[in-house]
């Protein structure tokens, strides 16, 4: 078993899903220490931390997250393919940037830093708390499951809540409530109708309703039903908060979360280049240098009960992201 998968699988088998990074965090900074990085452990909420290895600084920082979503899957090796939650998103890519810095180390390059993130998953509390460390590095390789290409660019995303309120009432005299629940399924399926913007690289703004609740029970009238919609933006999100204001009019709240702008890429020559649709936490690291996104795997897997890397791609990325170091630095 070669080092990346060794470690890989390490990383696997300590649960790290988000809120409880605690062990994986403190693996990988013993792991750095042992091999005579200076780290710095940042607390980003109690029992919660990000991780940053450095040596010389000034060049370039490979970075990724260590929490995963749940529930977690314990790691098996099964022919090529190494199965377990963060397998590619983003263990695996951690594992292998891990291996790769230390390799360009022992060679003498002393311009990488590492940085491991809490939190990816849900709120970027550790990026957000990284990006007040005091960065020295030019570029920023962010790692997320990319398929081995280079990213020119993602999606942005932002969250909202659809809102009606109504009256409850006994459901045996239903006439004397007024559902949430009713206007709120007339007015979801409109919104197919609704004009979003679209970009040339990044394509068509797209949309979930991923979580509805309404109601307590089932012989009570709804008095609230409220809808969770995760946007995902390809520019600015003005034009599409105002698109949904109007879809919304009257009949529904709209409770604005978190944002996440839609990013563009540095990319060399050398790999192929494609867009991606999903969010990463590049946007909320810019004062690390200049974004590349990079990273083994697939999306297409990430978050599902069979989550999987494919060993030789896990190992060609070791490679891949001493290659983009060093042509980096030139």
């Amino acid at each position: 078993m070669s080092d990346v998968i060794a470690l890989a699988t390490e990383l696997l088998s300590l649960e790290s899903t988000t809120g409880r990074e605690r062990e994986a965090v403190d693996f990988v900074a013993r792991w750095l220490v042992s091999r005579g990085w200076n780290v710095t452990v940042q607390e980003v909420e109690p029992q919660r931390s990000n991780v940053w290895a450095t040596r010389r600084g000034g060049g370039v920082t490979l970075s990724t997250h260590l929490d995963t979503v749940p529930p977690y899957v314990p790691p098996r090796l099964e022919g090529s393919r190494l199965y377990g939650r963060g397998a590619c998103d983003a263990k695996g890519i951690a594992a292998a940037m891990l291996i790769a810095a230390q390799q360009l180390a022992d060679a003498g390059e002393d311009r990488v830093d590492l940085l491991f993130v809490v939190g990816e998953e849900k709120g970027s509390p550790g990026a957000r708390a990284a990006n007040r460390l005091p960065a020295t590095s030019k570029w920023l390789v962010n790692g997320e499951p990319t398929e081995s290409k280079l990213a020119s660019g993602s999606k942005g995303a932002q969250r909202v809540i659809v809102r009606v309120r109504g009256r409850e009432a006994h459901s045996a005299y239903a006439h004397l409530g007024s559902s949430a629940l009713e206007p709120m399924l007339d007015l979801l399926p409109t919104l197919r109708n609704v004009a979003l913007p679209v970009d040339a690289l990044l394509g068509a703004t797209t949309y979930n309703i991923g979580v509805l609740r309404a109601g307590t029970e089932a012989n009570i009238v709804p008095g609230l039903a409220e809808a969770e919609i995760m946007i995902r933006l390809v520019g600015d999100v003005e034009p599409v908060k105002a698109a949904f204001t109007a879809w919304a009019g009257s009949s529904a709240e709209l409770v604005w979360g978190s944002h996440i702008p839609a990013q563009k890429f540095h990319v060399i020559p050398g790999f192929e280049i494609e867009p991606v649709a999903y969010t990463s936490d590049v946007p909320l690291l810019d004062r690390w240098g200049t974004p590349l996104l990079f990273g083994p795997g697939s999306i297409h897997v990430a978050h599902t009960p069979i989550e999987y890397i494919d060993t030789t791609e896990l190992e060609a990325a070791v490679l891949a992201y001493e290659h983009i170091v060093r042509t980096l630095l030139t």
